[in-house]
């Protein structure tokens, strides 16, 4: 939570930032599990074949059931680090997207001369924050507006990949070059965390180019002030 002394333009660059290093975390997870699933990956080892028996307490005389240890455990870490890595990308792909939005919203915002102390967000239905448009416009004057407009544009092309795989898989049974389409806009969306994080990053640039004003003229308050206080110290 942001302090009580600090100005809005500190305390909303700061809710940036903990989005930026909210985002950061899920990526430096998904990037552990990514290296753990690729190494419990069943293929890559070469079981053992030696077996145990299991010896059964249920009464009736069952059989002993044989078992190899070191196949199932393979098994098991497979799909075990298989289903982390999922999971780790599908929460660093949401913390990017939400970091890039709550980025270009904060532009936004002091764009149209808003005092936002924190970025807001509205939330769904299950409580979870709704991200906001990701586009930024108007930076004029701004030395990286090529450079974050460029990074957008690949973004949205990955979205846009992302919902036209979600649309064909919804199609059922697809002729070949349909779902050669399919596999092609899925290896483009698959992209969409790192794509989301990097426009993060030059969005959160672009906050601190929109604040240089706000926080001179809060420097400038500052010296009157200072300035008024003394003249007051020095009147007998």
């Amino acid at each position: 939570m942001p302090e009580k002394t600090q100005h809005w333009t500190e305390s909303l660059f700061d809710s940036v930032y903990a989005l930026y290093e909210t985002a950061r975390e899920y990526q430096i997870a998904h990037r552990a599990t990514q290296f753990l699933a690729a190494q419990a990956a069943f293929e890559r080892h070469q079981p053992h074949d030696g077996r145990i028996t299991l010896e059964r307490h249920s009464a009736g005389g069952n059989r002993p059931v044989e078992k190899e240890p070191h196949s199932d455990a393979l098994l098991d870490l497979d799909r075990i680090h298989g289903e982390a890595a999922f999971e780790m990308h599908r929460r660093y792909e949401e913390s990017s997207l939400l970091f890039a939005s709550g980025a270009a919203w904060a532009v936004r915002s002091v764009q149209l001369g808003h005092t936002p102390p924190v970025v807001s967000f509205q939330t769904d239905q299950c409580d979870n924050p709704v991200q906001h448009r990701l586009s930024i416009t108007g930076l004029t004057n701004y030395a990286g507006a090529e450079l974050l407009n460029t990074s957008y544009e690949l973004l949205a092309h990955r979205l846009a990949a992302a919902d036209r795989a979600v649309c064909l898989a919804e199609q059922g049974d697809l002729p070949d070059h349909e779902a050669g389409e399919f596999n092609e806009a899925l290896d483009t969306a698959m992209g969409i965390a790192d794509t989301a994080f990097s426009y993060g990053l030059l969005a959160q640039k672009a906050v601190n180019f929109v604040l240089l004003e706000p926080r001179r003229a809060r420097e400038r308050e500052i010296a009157l002030a200072r300035a008024a206080a003394q003249a007051d110290q020095s009147t007998p």
